[in-house]
């Protein structure tokens, strides 16, 4: 599985660093080596997004250690740290990674930067979602007029954090009809199929405002406190890891934790909005 996972984030990986390549040797920063590299296991919101693109060859620049990229649901990822099939993981669900902790297959979790979820619909917004006091009013005025609704279904850290929140209005997804629909897919794809189906669903801010797709889309309900989402980077701990890819993995860890990681995620905006906030920079806006 470890193979298979470093083959998919091969392409990538040539992307990512074949470009700055010439631009590291002439700012005298460390080439990639081909020897020095490991696997980070991520969300396909920071990959969406398009955040990863933006820090990882900056990394590369300053240390010479290549990063191949799997972004898959934040429940994967753990998966995948958990086997050993990836060294570091870049998520987003506080309870899992306390839990993936505590199993011991991961160690020295660290909050890294925060933005937060929305819930966009038709610009009509038919369900009044704009008209609510709070995110779990906003969920029961869809399940009450059976607004269809598409969730992540995948086991991400957005599909786990929709269910905790429905699980604040008393409903249980388990019980609804047709109306409730899973698309089984990452954040970009969700959001083709809720424009398609002129639906609602949840997504991670950063993911919403890079998307171009939007259709008749839009914001119809944000800025409640529930909607807060954190990411965290964790070292994975895992017998099958070599101790070199341990070390390269731990080196990414502390730059995306320091300031100079801090700062390249500031530093990236689309369309001239921050995306990503540093907890330590105070409140987004």
């Amino acid at each position: 599985m470890r193979v298979l996972a470093l083959l998919i984030g091969a392409l990538w990986a040539i992307l990512a660093v074949a470009g700055p390549a010439a631009a590291q040797n002439a700012a005298g920063g460390e080439s990639p080596s081909q020897d020095r590299r490991f696997l980070l296991a991520t969300t396909t919101s920071t990959e969406n997004a398009g955040l990863l693109d933006a820090i990882i060859p900056q990394f590369t620049q300053a240390t010479g250690i290549a990063i191949d990229v799997v972004a898959v649901g934040t429940g994967q990822a753990m998966e995948m740290g958990r086997r050993g099939d990836a060294d570091a993981i870049l998520v987003h669900d506080p309870v899992g990674e306390a839990q993936f902790v505590a199993n011991g297959y991961g160690t020295d979790r660290r909050d890294v930067m925060y933005n937060d979820f929305v819930i966009i619909g038709p610009a009509a917004d038919p369900a009044g979602l704009a008209g609510a006091a709070d995110t779990a009013e906003a969920l029961t005025r869809i399940a009450e007029t059976r607004s269809v609704f598409v969730s992540r279904g995948d086991d991400s850290g957005t599909h786990r954090k929709e269910l905790r929140l429905w699980a604040l209005t008393g409903m249980d997804p388990a019980d609804f009809g047709g109306w409730y629909r899973e698309a089984g897919a990452g954040m970009g794809q969700t959001i083709i199929t809720t424009t398609q189906m002129n639906a609602y669903t949840m997504s991670d801010r950063a993911t919403w405002v890079k998307f171009r797709r939007k259709g008749d889309h839009a914001i119809v309900f944000e800025q409640d406190p529930p909607l807060h989402n954190p990411y965290a980077s964790i070292i994975v701990t895992h017998e099958a890891i070599p101790q070199a890819q341990t070390a390269w993995a731990r080196q990414w860890h502390h730059w995306l934790t320091g300031e100079a990681g801090r700062q390249a995620i500031r530093d990236y905006r689309v369309e001239g909005q921050q995306l990503f906030f540093i907890a330590d920079d105070g409140p987004a806006g």
